[in-house]
């Protein structure tokens, strides 16, 4: 009887072309980064960015640099402006307290933060301040700020990493995917060809260029010179 044939494994190694490690690619600098950060979903049978977050952010939204705030409104979004707003109230600055929830832009309606374990750098949600869970309960001035805001999004994901394409979608309900169904939100993120790879489908497990925090300070820098 033939022995299985074992496949062989490349030791992958600096500066060397390989599947893990290809030759650098004009239109994106930040497409093959150098250095790799691994997050992996260790706790469910899926890859899910926005209940990874959830989970991050301790399961009811609040950041531990801002767990000072002693309230819950039963979701996750509320409690993350509220968490804020109560660290700034109480002597925080505004920088720091919005960068410890990763809100990028307040607008009169909506805001925009970062998504806690994003699918992609990048990775961003725009959603409404009323805990609203459906497109036609927002008032007209919200829903108008969300798309404007959503296009604001475009062009300052644009400018920071040059990608091959956009998601841009809202789950609505629970049966539609929706992380948090009684919150609507608009989730968006840059897209490359060949993002997704066998580390996703095997090893739940994404790999991204830089940190939230590098994430934070370069698109919140992007939002501001896109507002002039």
């Amino acid at each position: 009887m033939r022995s299985p044939r074992v496949p062989q494994v490349s030791i992958l190694r600096p500066g060397r072309p390989s599947i893990l490690n290809p030759p650098p690619r004009q239109e994106s600098p930040l497409y093959w980064p150098s250095i790799l950060f691994v997050r992996r979903n260790f706790n469910g049978p899926s890859l899910d960015p926005l209940a990874l977050c959830l989970r991050h952010r301790g399961g009811n939204g609040v950041p531990s640099r801002l767990a000072a705030w002693p309230g819950d409104f039963g979701c996750v979004f509320c409690n993350l402006i509220a968490c804020i707003d109560f660290a700034i109230a109480n002597g925080m600055s505004p920088d720091q307290a919005e960068a410890a929830g990763g809100l990028i832009h307040r607008g009169k309606h909506c805001f925009i933060c970062l998504n806690a374990f994003p699918y992609t750098s990048g990775h961003v949600m725009v959603m409404p301040y009323a805990h609203l869970d459906r497109l036609a309960e927002l008032p007209v001035e919200a829903a108008h700020e969300l798309i404007d805001l959503a296009q604001l999004t475009e062009r300052a994901l644009r400018r920071l990493y040059n990608p091959h394409g956009f998601n841009f979608g809202i789950n609505l309900g629970q049966a539609a995917g929706a992380g948090v169904a009684g919150h609507l939100h608009l989730h968006a993120l840059p897209r490359w060809a060949g993002d997704t790879n066998f580390m996703t489908t095997i090893a739940e497990t994404r790999i991204l260029p830089e940190d939230l925090e590098t994430t934070w300070k370069r698109m919140r820098q992007a939002f501001a010179e896109e507002r002039g």
